[in-house]
């Protein structure tokens, strides 16, 4: 499968989906790969962590664009079945407003538009409008915008591109064009939630984004039998097929750069690693601050504080000894204010008052993640990124979110909890350097898109790269996995020709 090999060794510094996703397609066309990884599992943000019988996904839950996933194992003559079963979810998620008021949102397209309906007479017209219109912005997106590297704003020069700026609607705001469309606020909710990740209000997100509607609604939400770390299992697989190194318990914490080219990699636990590219899979801002010298720093300190950060998340994994009712897989609490918590997050920075929050419940559908009997739940509070993380805090917010969540499903959780476990801000630094202990990357404001996000190239170090959910295309599983695909074009074109 492998081109004819270089001698030319790539060192990819982190195995989360970019890392996975760049080393596949670099070994592909015969270069020496190797991937170091600080954690003792592979997968980064996805890791899986088993106990007492519960397995759970530490990180992504959601499975959406199942597209990107089978163009990236096509490229190397795979399907995804080849390394796991996907599962359509029927409802793709629930949304809870308040007790015995939640909306189940159907996987076919015919019961959603009755739904709307219900909610808002003649909004299921308007919803295929909507709809068609973000199946454009999806597609021109997919195909235009997310495979370059974006390192100049000529790359966007293209008159294709230019004239469809103002159909894609960068400038006019998510959440004008929804209410432009629906006036019911449940339906204006159900549609802005998805841009909830992406690093600003929705007043603030593009119209551009409404693509993940489409995502969402069209394209549908599945499910990885086994849970997401499957994914992360294919993705080893096949990369160890294809002549990939890959080392666990290796944290780099130096990368050695005389006269702007590197030459090799320092791991904290003594190895050297000679490098002709690096390939910088982990925190960007990590990366530049702590494992390079200052003198070869794409961004300064104060540029990186200047940045807006997509959010962090306050993460509970709960092992439950019975099972429990009116849960589906993916369940979405809207039970208090979706602004205000929103403003929290993104313009006046604090633990939020009372959060929206989410609960997934993989054994709904996935008996193998817990014991017979029992129930496996994951869930999350988008938070603020930067904010102090104390055992407190987390204990606070345990109670309180359960306290909702038992009083809208109608059933005692607390007490049968027999394993718990919670991950915050502190955890996502120690883990995986994430700055700021944000669990999502950048945010995708206008201000932070394409060419405007941090370079994937190193201005100052000729032969250093950078992929994942800092720079180009963006945050989320699918563009990390085209991330790595974009980088991995892009050393192509510089040692094409090398190829013996």
């Amino acid at each position: 499968m492998p081109n004819s090999p270089t001698s030319k060794k790539i060192i990819v510094i982190g195995s989360g989906f970019s890392g996975l996703s760049a080393a596949c397609n670099l070994a592909a066309e015969g270069f020496d790969v190797t991937v170091l990884e600080k954690n003792d599992v592979p997968g980064g943000r996805a890791r899986k962590y088993e106990t007492e019988g519960f397995v759970f996904d530490m990180g992504p839950s959601w499975y959406w664009m199942p597209g990107v996933f089978e163009q990236f194992f096509a490229r190397f003559g795979k399907k995804v079945s080849d390394y796991y079963q996907l599962k359509r979810l029927d409802p793709s998620y629930v949304v809870w407003f308040g007790e015995n008021d939640r909306m189940d949102v159907p996987a076919d397209m015919a019961a959603l538009e009755a739904m709307f309906e219900r909610y808002e007479p003649g909004s299921a017209v308007r919803l295929r409008r909507f709809l068609k219109e973000a199946e454009y912005k999806y597609k021109v997106g997919m195909n235009e915008f997310v495979h370059k590297p974006s390192d100049s704003i000529l790359e966007f020069a293209d008159w294709r591109i230019a004239a469809s700026l103002f159909r894609l609607q960068m400038f006019t705001s998510l959440s004008k064009h929804v209410r432009s469309l629906f006036r019911n606020e449940k339906l204006i909710e159900l549609l802005e939630f998805p841009v909830l990740f992406l690093g600003a209000t929705p007043q603030k997100t593009p119209a551009l984004y409404s693509l993940m509607n489409y995502a969402d609604m069209a394209l549908g939400t599945w499910y990885p039998m086994g849970g997401m770390f499957k994914i992360v299992e294919g993705m080893v697989s096949l990369a160890r097929e294809l002549g990939v190194k890959i080392e666990l318990g290796q944290e780099v914490n130096h990368i050695h750069v005389p006269n702007g080219h590197a030459t090799k990699v320092i791991t904290r636990q003594g190895r050297e690693y000679p490098a002709d590219v690096v390939v910088g899979s982990a925190d960007y801002h990590h990366i530049e601050s702590q494992l390079l010298d200052s003198r070869v720093r794409n961004y300064s300190e104060k540029y990186w504080q200047k940045r807006t950060m997509a959010p962090s998340s306050l993460l509970y994994y709960l092992g439950v000894n019975k099972r429990l009712e009116r849960l589906e897989h993916h369940n979405l609490f809207f039970d208090a204010d979706f602004g205000r918590h929103a403003v929290e997050i993104y313009e006046n920075p604090q633990w939020p008052s009372k959060p929206l929050f989410y609960v997934s419940a993989p054994s709904v559908t996935d008996p193998s993640v817990a014991p017979a009997g029992c129930e496996n739940l994951f869930l999350l509070i988008p938070v603020a990124p930067g904010l102090e993380d104390t055992p407190e805090v987390r204990e606070r917010y345990y109670h309180l979110t359960m306290e909702r969540l038992e009083r809208l499903t109608g059933q005692n959780i607390r007490d049968h909890v027999i394993y718990k476990r919670s991950f915050a801000h502190a955890d996502f630094v120690a883990d995986y350097h994430a700055f700021k202990g944000n669990a999502y990357g950048l945010a995708n404001t206008l201000m932070q898109t394409a060419f405007l996000k941090p370079k994937m190239r190193s201005r100052r170090v000729n032969n250093l790269y950078y992929t994942g959910q800092l720079t180009v295309p963006g945050p989320g599983v699918p563009p990390s996995l085209i991330s790595g695909q974009v980088v991995a074009g892009e050393i192509k074109k510089r040692f094409e020709g090398l190829r013996v």
